[in-house]
Parts: structure tokens; C-alpha cells; sequence
């Protein structure tokens, strides 16, 4: 057996033996998820620190013969263990590579009362007796440290742009299996992301509305109810192959940095959808990042005028106006988790989609008006009918099909040219408006699965 085996570096002091083999102990702080290389091998990526290294940490690239022989961490945290890896310079930072002929590993709990026994390990794992001080040594380290998170390296869900690949900082509110091959993780940090542009060939039929969410069936009741008033949720999407690398990694109500997830727009909607180069990286809830968002949030939550859309400040449009004053203006996640199923609202929304389109149908035989709007702001999207003298009330009368024309143009963001002629397939930007919503039943023996919302005391005055 080799000298090295039985010295084992400290992470500062092995940056330094370029072209050497070198044995570790560390903290896994980061991972990526496994691929394919060029050729048959796998190949993940670690970041690990120890208390002579624990900034950025020291990248290491583990490669196998299979995808199963990789490391599979258990929690960000968790001590590895790393027998013969390759040091090696990339643009002039060091970092270490296991090669499946020579090197082996190691993985260990980090909790302090974790068993000293490995919960995996690779063929040519060779246990000695001084594992115990190091694994004992580690875990007392880290009972203590809090990790510089890295708080300039992240943007908010505030900041997102479609088909980037950006770094988030948030937090795990829920995690629910959306398909036979896809979960879906719900992530937020309390700010508001930016509105979209709705695609004008979008369907919306009485058969098949407007979506309402990303995912194919809304949440149940009581998991929304859990939820912030305030502040985009944000839909991850994990398919199949990468389901068994990342859901044990993410624990409800833990902070976690998502690196390189791709910002993506569906159906006027965010989502998130990890990349070959996604990466998770651990974050406190203490650590800067988690306490600045959270109070942010509870500061928006006791504030009166804060839970106004952060993208309509210093006011919305004034293509509506409202005559109601029974309340302050609330999001449309308090409107759906409210603990009374009838209740009345003020909210601020964009229209983004109408059902019927013609407004030569807005109105049946006998003159009563029945659309079924579909509104949103940050925290949600629900379906909201003007119905009969809310929709005298909302147009003012009967006015001239142009007239009414117009003002299905002006609410739902239409483009329009000079002659006020749409502009055919050219995307539409709703503008913000204020509106009042009420909620009511249409089956009393199932009140809340008969929930709908009504707009009334709403005038479009644009």
C-alpha cells in the first residue's frame, strides 16, 4: 500500500500538490447532477470544504464505470471521504479528480450522532481504524461553522429572464409527484417574478380553459394553505432520470441554492427545469440570504400596501376603477387560501385571457352578460366570471360592439395598429388593474370544491 493512503491532506495543503495524488476529508457543500462524458464513463462534480478550506471549496470530479457507482449524498453536508484523487490546475485553480482505476471513496453523515460506519462506499473502499478521529473531528467542525453561502452569486425570482440558466437562492415549500415520470418542486424566496407576455394563439375554450398552473391538476387545499400570501412560487420540474439525484437532497422548509436551472415561460408561466450543469449547494436558514428574504416577506405580509405586485409600484393602470372600500387590496393567494369560502376582495391582476374572445358573445339572447376572465398577479392565477349586472356595471351598459371591442383590447394587453385594428399574432402585455372579487359556492353539500370567484364593483374606464 501506498504512502499517501495513510496521510490524509488537510484541503488547503493538497491545492498545493499539483500532479499529485492526494487523500481527504471533506464536507460535500455542492453537487451536480451525473452525465454522460464523451465517452462510456459517468461523471459528477463535488465541491468540499474542510476547516482549512471552507470558502468556495475545492471542486472534485468523480468518475465511474456506472451511474449507481457515483457518490449519491444523502444531504448536503455529508462527509466524504477520498482516497488517491488527482490534483490537478484548470485556469489556474486547483481541483481533484477520482479516477475509477486508483482512487476510492467514502460517504459519512455529518449529524454529529451519525454512525462512524460509511452508508456508501466504492469497490476499493480499504477501512482503517484513525477514520473515526477524522469523521468525529469533521462533524464537531461543522456542528459550528456557518457556510459563506456566497450571498453575491444568485439572482431573486424577481430578476428572472426566460431561457436563462441562473443560480436561485430558495426555499423548499413543497414537493409532489406531478406525472407518472415527472415531480415537481416548489421553490420561493418572497419576491415577485416578472410578468410575461401571453401568446395571443393561445386556445382558451370552455372545454379547455386558460391553464391555471403549471402542473396538471391544482394542489390541494390544505397544501396551498401552507404556502406565503406573497411572492411567485416557483414550479421546478424533475423528470424521471434525474428524480433519484436531487429529491432526497431537498428537504420542505430548507434554503437551497439551485446552480445553472434553466428560466423557462410556459403558457405565461414560469417554471424551472434542471440542466446537465444544474448544481445544488447548501445554504443555512440562518445564513444571509434565507434571513434577508424572510424578512422582506413578513415586512410585505404586515404592511397594508405592500402586498401590491412589486411590478405595478408606484401604481397599476387606470383602466379600472372599483367601489369598494370594505378592505385593503390583498394577493390572489389570500383570495384562494381565505378560511371563509364566500368573501370579498380587492386585488390588483392582469386580465390574461377572456372566454368567450368575440365580443359579439360577451351577451346571450336576452342581453346578459357571461365571460369568464383569467386573471393573475404574482402568487397565483384563478378564473373570474362577469356576470349580469357586474358586467353592466363592468362596460357600462351595452355599449357598441367597437366600443366594446376596444375595451377587451385595452384590458387583455391586445396590440392594436394605428387604425386600432389587431395586430394578428403579435404577443399581449396586459396591463395591471384594480378589481373587486367575490367568492361564492354553486353546491352546498361541497362548498369548497364548488368555489368560484365573481368579479363585481368594477368599471372599466378606459
Amino acid at each position: 500500500m501506498e504512502g499517501e493512503d495513510y496521510k490524509y491532506h488537510r484541503i488547503q495543503d493538497a491545492l498545493t500538490s499539483i500532479n499529485q495524488k492526494v487523500s481527504l476529508f471533506g464536507s460535500v457543500i455542492e453537487i451536480g447532477l451525473p452525465r454522460k462524458t464523451r465517452g462510456t464513463d459517468w461523471v459528477c462534480t463535488l465541491k468540499i470544504i474542510d476547516d482549512s478550506f471552507c470558502k468556495n471549496g475545492l471542486t472534485v470530479n468523480m468518475f465511474s464505470s456506472t451511474v449507481e457507482m457515483l457518490p449519491r449524498i444523502l444531504s448536503l453536508g455529508d462527509i466524504i471521504q477520498l482516497s488517491r484523487v488527482l490534483i490537478k490546475s484548470h485556469h489556474g485553480e486547483a481541483n481533484a479528480v477520482f479516477n475509477k482505476s486508483y482512487s476510492w471513496f467514502a460517504l459519512y453523515e455529518a449529524k454529529i450522532d451519525g454512525d462512524f460506519l460509511p452508508y456508501q462506499c466504492s469497490p476499493k473502499y480499504n477501512p482503517r481504524d484513525d477514520n473515526f478521529n477524522y469523521v468525529s473531528a469533521l462533524r464537531k467542525w461543522l456542528a459550528d461553522f456557518r457556510l459563506d453561502d456566497g450571498s453575491d452569486s444568485f439572482i431573486f425570482l424577481r430578476e428572472m429572464k426566460e431561457r436563462e440558466q441562473a443560480t436561485l437562492a430558495c426555499k423548499v415549500l413543497h414537493i409532489c409527484k406531478v406525472s407518472e415520470k415527472q415531480w415537481m418542486v416548489l421553490l420561493w424566496d418572497g419576491t415577485d417574478s416578472p410578468p410575461n407576455k401571453i401568446d395571443s394563439k393561445l386556445e382558451n375554450k370552455w372545454e379547455k380553459p386558460f391553464p391555471l398552473q403549471v402542473e396538471p391538476l391544482p394542489l390541494a387545499r390544505d397544501i396551498s394553505c401552507t404556502f406565503p400570501a406573497v411572492g411567485t412560487i416557483l414550479r421546478v420540474m424533475i423528470d424521471q432520470e434525474n428524480e433519484k439525484h436531487v429529491l432526497h437532497l431537498l428537504n420542505i422548509g430548507k434554503w437551497v441554492k439551485f446552480l445553472s436551472i434553466l428560466c423557462e415561460v410556459h403558457v405565461g408561466l414560469w417554471r424551472g427545469v434542471l440542466t446537465p450543469f444544474t448544481k445544488l449547494r447548501y445554504i443555512s436558514n440562518e445564513s444571509p440570504i434565507a434571513l434577508a428574504c424572510q424578512k422582506s416577506s413578513d415586512a410585505r405580509l404586515s404592511s397594508r400596501s405592500r402586498r401590491i405586485p412589486y411590478w405595478c409600484f408606484a401604481w397599476h393602470s387606470s383602466v379600472t376603477e372599483i367601489d369598494y372600500d370594505g378592505t385593503t387590496f390583498v394577493t390572489l393567494m389570500d383570495v384562494l387560501t381565505h378560511s371563509q369560502v364566500t368573501a370579498k376582495f380587492k386585488c390588483i391582476v392582469r386580465a390574461v385571457a377572456a372566454f368567450p374572445w368575440e365580443v359579439e358573445d360577451y351577451c346571450n339572447s336576452d342581453g346578459t352578460y357571461g365571460i369568464r376572465l383569467t386573471i393573475e398577479d404574482p402568487t397565483a392565477r384563478i378564473h373570474a366570471y362577469i356576470y349580469a349586472e357586474d358586467g353592466e356595471e363592468f362596460f357600462g351598459g351595452h355599449p357598441s360592439i367597437d366600443v366594446l371591442r376596444n375595451k377587451r383590447n385595452t384590458l387583455l394587453g391586445v396590440a392594436v395598429n394605428d387604425e386600432g385594428k389587431e395586430v394578428t399574432g403579435a404577443p399581449r402585455n396586459p396591463p395591471w388593474i384594480e378589481c373587486c372579487i367575490k367568492s361564492y359556492y354553486i353546491d352546498i353539500n361541497n362548498k369548497w370544491g364548488s368555489r368560484h370567484f365573481r368579479i363585481f364593483a368594477t368599471k372599466h374606464v378606459a
